[in-house]
């Protein structure tokens, strides 16, 4: 990764940090791992002088690597501690996944997307993340054989909670999710019990929708 990752990435990752950080993400451990998560090795080269921005860029298959801010936010409200066992539903890029795994998660990955799944299983072990766990799978269902799960984090909108997502998450745990069809509100689930959740929503996002199924 070294090779690749030159001093000039780093200034322009500290600088990416600082925005994101005026804009009111305070979370240290956050704002160290995008700070150290090369983002410029996620994207297509064609828009790799633009790696650095605090925008979404298009990765293929009608999926986008999201916006630095929109990943510190969503990280930020998963309240994140080293060894949590996290499920992440809908891989991309895998930049949401090196963040959580920087921070010392254990994470569980899912793509409905074949291409995007292969492409990104050969490319994370290849910079140095080899304990991320992916699957191909409908994002839908979760990966049961492997819950409960600490922390649940949903990097697509849809417009309802998965019913079969909230029986895989901890009592205590929380699920972070966009919530919406055509713009979401990003919302955060607490599992208080078995049987009881507490929900708060902390503004307005895009992100592309949640989809069933395996894309070929």
């Amino acid at each position: 990764m070294e090779s690749n990752d030159s001093f000039r990435h780093k200034g322009l990752r500290n600088r990416l940090v600082q925005e994101i950080q005026k804009k009111g993400i305070s979370d240290q451990k956050v704002l160290q791992a995008i700070g150290k998560v090369p983002r410029h090795l996620f994207m297509d080269s064609s828009f790799i002088q633009m790696a650095y921005k605090d925008q979404a860029f298009p990765i293929g298959q009608g999926q986008t690597i999201s916006q630095p801010y929109t990943v510190a936010i969503q990280t930020s409200l998963l309240e994140v501690e080293p060894g949590d066992r996290i499920m992440e539903i809908g891989t991309g890029s895998g930049y949401q996944a090196a963040v959580l795994d920087d921070m010392g998660a254990s994470v569980f990955s899912i793509e409905r997307q074949k291409r995007l799944f292969q492409k990104t299983s050969r490319f994370l072990p290849s910079i140095g993340y080899k304990d991320i766990r992916l699957f191909l799978g409908d994002g839908n269902e979760g990966l049961p054989a492997f819950a409960p799960f600490d922390k649940i984090i949903v990097t697509a909108g849809i417009s309802d909670i998965p019913a079969s997502l909230l029986v895989q998450l901890k009592p205590g745990g929380y699920m972070v999710i966009p919530l919406g069809e055509r713009s979401q509100t990003m919302t955060r689930i607490k599992r208080l019990n078995e049987d009881d959740f507490e929900q708060e929503t902390f503004g307005e996002f895009a992100f592309v929708p949640m989809l069933k199924g395996i894309a070929k």
